[in-house]
């Protein structure tokens, strides 16, 4: 029975992330994802077999602890004497002089219940993790499948809102504060929209030619392409309903990488391929990070430059320890002009790596160009010509994540978090099977004479 059931928790949870983690304001689907993802851990941890994993997944193992130990750090109670010694925090032990509250043991966050919160959030992607590395036995065509149907159901979705009368009262818009008036499917944001149609596409290329592949009958041949044709026309019509300038930015990179990803890694046209589209989602991120961060008029808080500079003055002013996990919103306030401000406000730095910056300091830096190191390390493996195409598909999917994160902030959705989790297994996995095949002894042959 538990090994019937063991290929379906993966894409199974996986779908449920997408249909329900879109945003923080779904509190009660939240709590069912955690708990879920709490389900799974303590079933892949009873499983968990550490020979049987490769180097690489070792590794991201390793990262994924230090993260998780940087967050308990940043709760445990210090002395007073140590804690006031710390980068920033000399205006708050002034504000408990002033109120004349003599300050106990506290926590190098600067908001402990924040950083809970924060870590919790954390239960959807580290399920994922452990749904993929622990129980093992997933298909990636399931899997792929999941993900292409939870995006083409969010498109769907979207159609319904963006045809309403007036958007504003549409029910089809599953939470109270959204971008009304565009396609945002399963989300509130229409920019994490986006992200999950980039991720979809190289996705549907993949499951469309490995399907090819595997089918000898010509017809059956045609039928996966023209699904796989008719998925991609739904993902681009997304796209345009959706209206993120994001998804038009890096729309046309992930294109052109995910068509060169069917080509082959070692040709010298893909290469050169490759090059040109990186270079084309700098250009695209550059063009992004000068565009307004809201849709409406222009407010204090429009401005990307703006929001870097006083992001960059938190860096410094909290150093090396960081403000804590889940204080960013607080901390910004402080170096906001008083006089600039009016009813819209920051709640994110609109760059996940700088506002983590902030948050954990300099082991948090430290962490992030490891964890980018692994990552292009992972990429880099897959020239091997052995690696099938799903685990191409998760190295485009998850450099369009870590890029769209430059200027804004998708992984803070269980959603895409889950999907990044899944991105970075499969292109560890799939590896491994290009290095096993590639590490395979020359026949030799006996002459006799």
């Amino acid at each position: 029975m538990i090994d019937r059931i063991r290929p379906v928790v993966t894409p199974a949870y996986l779908f449920l992330c997408l249909l329900l983690g879109g945003s923080s304001q779904g509190i009660w689907a939240n709590v069912f994802l955690r708990l879920t993802a709490i389900s799974i851990i303590a079933w892949a941890l009873l499983e968990y077999r550490h020979s049987l994993q490769p180097r690489a997944i070792r590794r991201l193992l390793v990262l994924v602890g230090l993260a998780l130990a940087l967050a308990v750090i940043q709760l445990v109670p210090l002395p007073v004497s140590i804690w006031s010694s710390l980068p920033g925090r000399e205006q708050f032990l002034e504000g408990f002089q002033l109120l004349g509250i003599p300050p106990g043991r506290l926590a190098p966050s600067l908001a402990p219940y924040d950083s809970i919160a924060t870590v919790l959030a954390l239960l959807p992607p580290l399920g994922m993790l452990a749904a993929m590395i622990g129980l093992r036995g997933y298909s990636t065509n399931w899997l792929a499948a999941a993900l292409i149907a939870g995006t083409v159901g969010g498109v769907l979705l979207g159609i319904l809102q963006v045809t309403s009368a007036n958007p504003l009262t549409s029910p089809w818009y599953l939470y109270r504060q959204s971008n009304f008036g565009v396609a945002t499917g399963f989300f509130a944001n229409s920019n994490h929209m986006a992200s999950l149609l980039l991720v979809s596409i190289p996705f549907i290329a993949a499951l469309g030619a490995s399907a090819r592949e595997r089918t000898k009958e010509m017809w059956r041949k045609s039928a996966m392409l023209a699904l796989a044709g008719g998925g991609l026309i739904v993902v681009i019509l997304g796209l345009i309903l959706n209206g993120s300038l994001a998804g038009y930015g890096l729309g046309l990179p992930v294109v052109f990488a995910s068509l060169l990803m069917l080509i082959g890694p070692r040709s010298r046209f893909v290469q050169i391929g490759l090059i040109a589209t990186a270079i084309a989602g700098v250009i695209a991120l550059g063009l992004l990070w000068t565009a307004p961060v809201s849709r409406g008029a222009i407010t204090s808080v429009n401005s990307r430059q703006a929001i870097l500079s006083n992001s960059i003055e938190l860096v410094r002013d909290y150093g090396m320890v960081g403000s804590g996990l889940g204080t960013f919103e607080k901390v910004y306030r402080m170096t906001e002009d008083p006089a600039s401000v009016d009813r819209y406000y920051i709640n994110h730095a609109h760059n996940d790596y700088l506002e983590l910056a902030i948050e954990t300091g300099l082991p948090g830096i430290i962490l992030m160009l490891l964890f980018l190191a692994w990552w292009g390390q992972a990429v880099w493996a897959l020239r091997s010509p052995a690696a099938d195409y799903f685990a191409r598909a998760a190295a485009i999917g998850s450099a369009a994540i870590l890029l769209h994160s430059m200027v804004d902030y998708p992984l803070r959705t269980a959603a895409m978090s889950a999907v990044l989790a899944m991105c970075l297994v499969l292109t560890v996995q799939s590896r491994r099977r290009a290095q096993s095949a590639t590490d395979l002894r020359p026949a030799r042959h006996l002459v006799v004479g």
